[in-house]
């Protein structure tokens, strides 16, 4: 294991990071993004939130070190996906830009996560950043 990896890994924590995803979708739900008079992007971004959960799924402890960081970066893969679903939307908020944010920090990927999730809604003054 790299020194770079090592520190990436100490950030992960992938069950964390499954309660997080629910919380999205949670706040995804509460703006109105799976309504069935919602359009844009319903589908998209349900099959999503899906994928990502069922990614976290497996995870009530973090594996060692390189299995949690291939199953991180894997994940993130779905994270990303949700996000571009999410932008594709008008949905935007606070807290889901948080969440967004948290997500990408309990993989282990904080600065990109800080990036997308002012473009989800977080509010750059915001006292959690």
């Amino acid at each position: 294991m790299s020194d770079e990896q090592y520190r990436r890994y100490v950030h992960i924590n992938l069950p964390h990071a499954r309660t997080i995803a629910q919380r999205i979708a949670r706040e995804l739900d509460l703006l109105g993004a799976f309504r069935e008079d919602e359009n844009g992007g319903a589908v998209e971004l349900h099959a999503a939130v899906t994928a990502l959960e069922q990614a976290l799924r497996p995870f009530d402890d973090d594996p060692a070190c390189e299995p949690a960081v291939a199953a991180a970066d894997a994940i993130a893969e779905h994270a990303r996906t949700l996000v571009t679903a999410v932008l594709a939307t008008a949905l935007r908020g606070d807290r889901l830009g948080q969440g967004v944010r948290n997500l990408f920090e309990c993989l282990g990927l904080a600065e990109e996560g800080a990036s997308l999730s002012l473009e989800c809604g977080e509010r750059p003054d915001s006292l959690l950043r």
